[in-house]
């Protein structure tokens, strides 16, 4: 249902750097992109995350409420992205645990303040 999802970064070179690391935890990588806008997946034919300039040239700034959620495959890879998060950067929003009988997540923020979300579901 969802082809990509944006988040606005304030520098490219940092943002690569650092959802490249995370994102190959899961294995995807830089599918394609241009100086302002850098896809990440595991296929074409799959969910994307775009890193991005803004198109506007205004500043980038985090959305409240908004968020990107990060499927771990596990609770031991929800764990792992976690780690990964936090090694390469990114604060604290939430350590990794049980919020529902079928949700596990943790969460963080990225070096520009975007909340991503870790997670496993099942029912």
């Amino acid at each position: 249902m969802i082809g990509y999802t944006t988040i606005g970064v304030t520098d490219m070179a940092r943002a690569e750097e650092f959802y490249g690391a995370l994102l190959a935890e899961v294995g995807a990588t830089q599918l394609f992109g241009q100086d302002r806008i850098k896809f990440y997946g595991t296929g074409m034919d799959s969910a994307m995350l775009a890193i991005c300039i803004p198109y506007d040239e205004q500043p980038q700034h985090r959305g409240n409420g908004n968020m990107v959620a990060i499927p771990g495959g596990s609770r031991d890879g929800v764990d792992k992205l976690y780690a990964k998060a936090l090694e390469l950067g990114a604060t604290d929003e939430g350590e990794p645990g049980e919020r529902l009988p079928v949700f596990y997540g943790a969460y963080v923020r990225d070096p520009d303040g975007n909340k991503l979300c870790f997670f496993e579901m099942k029912m």
